[in-house]
């Protein structure tokens, strides 16, 4: 009896490791379905709209307020109107610029996308279409980061500190490195 015991629980440990072993769902399960599978339907909408996607937090969270935020919390900051229209005009020639470079990205991603699943993709072509992806992805960047830079001349200390408070980030607190 003992034995016949003994051979079933190992029959069934097997059983469950050869399993185990063939039973692998990758992480992308279901995104093989995307129109362009390196991108969700969130991060192709954000591209398109312009939205800075965490892209300028070194600035954001290193006391470099962001137009967008200024503009929605411009009565909370006191801001002036030569203030008020600087922002606009900062927050306006990011935002177009970001939705034009969004927009050449999520065609640079479908065009990958599509040499990949057509198999006309070859390391040459690999090399160039993710190189001006970057590119355009730095480019992008640079623009959000570089509106964030401008808010500095525009706001006051006291605005900056107040900005860090509203949006949550240690009372304010600003701490030189």
């Amino acid at each position: 009896m003992r034995a016949i015991l003994t051979f079933f629980i190992l029959t069934i440990a097997m059983g469950a490791t050869a399993t185990a072993q063939h039973n692998h769902p990758s992480q992308y399960k279901g995104e093989e379905k995307r129109e362009i599978k390196s991108l969700s339907e969130d991060d192709v909408k954000a591209y398109l709209a312009g939205q800075g996607m965490g892209l300028a937090m070194a600035a954001e969270l290193n006391h470099y307020p962001g137009p967008k935020h200024v503009l929605e919390l411009a009565s909370d900051l006191g801001l002036s109107t030569v203030q008020a229209a600087a922002t606009k005009v900062s927050f306006d020639r990011m935002h177009k610029e970001a939705t034009r470079l969004g927009a050449l990205i999520v065609e640079k991603e479908k065009q990958m996308d599509h040499l990949f699943a057509s198999r006309q993709i070859d390391p040459g072509s690999l090399k160039e279409i993710t190189a001006e992806i970057a590119k355009l992805l730095g480019e992008l960047r640079y623009v959000h980061l570089r509106a964030h830079l401008e808010m500095r001349q525009v706001l006051t200390e006291e605005q900056v500190r107040k900005y860090d408070q509203l949006r949550g980030y240690k009372d304010g607190e600003h701490k030189k490195h």
